[in-house]
């Protein structure tokens, strides 16, 4: 399932939720990090894990 977030600069990216959490989950499952996504950067931290969930479920 495709979604659309916004990056740290406030673009909007296109991605496949379930790829992109699985991701997440695999490699920035705590604490605060930074993910590139074909450069574009998240900031990755609770609140940002919550939004990737509160999204999936929907």
């Amino acid at each position: 399932m495709k979604r659309i977030i916004k990056d740290d600069n406030g673009k909007d990216v296109e991605v496949d939720l379930k790829k992109f959490m699985e991701h997440i989950d695999q490699f920035h499952k705590t604490g605060t990090s930074i993910h590139d996504e074909d450069g574009r950067y998240f900031t990755v931290n609770d609140d940002f894990r919550n939004k990737l969930k509160k999204m999936e479920d929907k």
